[in-house]
């Protein structure tokens, strides 16, 4: 069983973060907390000027850590330092041309020689997926497959070819909080099953313990980002401890749903 799969023992707490936002040291700070208060694998993100499937609020941590000049390969060595320092799996959450840019086949290398255990890349289509994925797997590290409500006949096809885990995308759109999440999700969930025995979490639009607990509850676990990413910008260098409050009382839902 993959470092990944393994996080999914139990339902699963999934946060994402950008990296860089504010700053490295404080996304340093966050990972630890995270890891102290429940996060059973955590989504990073690498700074990009162009993350098409974010909202409002990723958007702008995007671009705040961009402003401090934060390369793909200060995030390398920030995933270096921390990595040694928590036990749960860290995965990218990042953009085709990120990885380009770098070179595919260095990208990897550079994850599994920092701790990377998982790739997730929500610009390339199922179909076009082989050429990072190979790369990928060729240094250890696992290429998460995305499916929405709207996968429909690909749900079959993407589920029994996943690997690591399945993010399941709760809505169409981008990333964001939402006040009310798709009905649709069971019946998604439950399409995935029947293909492989790979565990789904669900994500995009999680912002309150109970829509987590809920989703775990259908799941195998909840991805929380927006929400996760507004208390950094709120609190600032600050945000460590109140995203691990945060991250405390989400996790802690998931026992009494």
């Amino acid at each position: 069983m993959s470092k990944i799969t393994e996080a999914f023992t139990n339902k699963a707490f999934i946060p994402f973060i950008t990296c860089g936002d504010p700053d490295l040291d404080t996304t340093k700070q966050i990972i630890k907390e995270l890891a102290a208060n429940g996060a059973d694998l955590i989504e990073l993100g690498i700074p990009f000027s162009d993350p098409t499937a974010e909202g409002p609020v990723i958007m702008e941590a995007n671009i705040r850590a961009l402003k401090n000049n934060v390369t793909t390969d200060d995030v390398f060595d920030m995933v270096a330092e921390v990595s040694g320092e928590v036990s749960i799996p860290l995965v990218f959450m990042t953009y085709a041309n990120v990885v380009y840019s770098y070179g595919i086949d260095r990208f990897f290398e550079k994850c599994q020689a920092t701790g990377i255990c998982g790739i997730i890349l929500p610009d390339v289509p199922f179909e076009e997926k082989a050429e990072f994925e190979d790369a990928a797997a060729e240094y250890g590290v696992e290429f998460i497959s995305m499916v929405a409500p709207t996968s429909e006949d690909r749900i079959d096809l993407i589920s029994s070819d996943a690997k690591g885990f399945i993010y399941i995308v709760s809505s169409l759109g981008v990333t964001g909080e939402r006040s009310k999440l798709n009905g649709n999700i069971k019946a998604v969930v439950e399409r995935v099953r029947k293909n492989t025995n790979v565990p789904c979490a669900v994500g995009f639009g999680i912002s309150t313990p109970e829509q987590a607990a809920e989703m775990a509850d259908i799941s195998d676990g909840a991805i929380v980002g927006s929400a996760i990413v507004k208390v950094v910008a709120q609190y600032g260098k600050d945000a460590p401890k109140h995203v691990g409050q945060f991250v405390k009382s989400m996790k802690e839902a998931y026992h009494v749903s």
